[in-house]
């Protein structure tokens, strides 16, 4: 079993910056992909970014490409996700994801996902 637990969400204005943090327990973390996915109310859920467990590779969704950065510290058992440039449309519950994973790639699908935290608000006004 993997527990997730995210911190760093807020109510924040557009073009503010936020870093949201995932600390996971229960497995060795090196051996998990993550990711970061989000949902707004009324609307489905989406991905966002994701890691590999080395790090040495990760992809973003269109939306928010160039604007967030997913980095990962395993001897810190922690996955973050830097949001920079911060819009309305970012609004949204943020969900960290992990898997374990033979390999050291990334996973987008939500269904590759063994475990979810239980989410950190964040709220953009305009």
């Amino acid at each position: 079993q993997v527990q997730l637990v995210e911190s760093g969400g807020g109510l924040v204005q557009a073009g503010d910056s936020l870093r949201l943090a995932c600390t996971a327990s229960g497995r060795t973390f090196s051996n998990l992909s993550m990711g970061w996915f989000r949902q707004a109310p009324g609307k489905e859920r989406e991905f966002v970014a994701s890691i590999s467990r080395s790090a040495t590779a990760s992809y973003y969704s269109e939306p928010v490409k160039g604007r967030f950065t997913i980095s990962r510290v395993n001897a810190k058992n922690t996955v973050y996700l830097q949001m920079n440039s911060l819009k309305p449309e970012d609004t949204a519950k943020y969900y960290c994801a992990a898997v374990w994973s033979y390999s050291d790639i990334y996973y987008i699908a939500g269904d590759r996902y063994d475990y979810w935290g239980q989410g950190t608000q964040v709220t953009v006004s305009s």
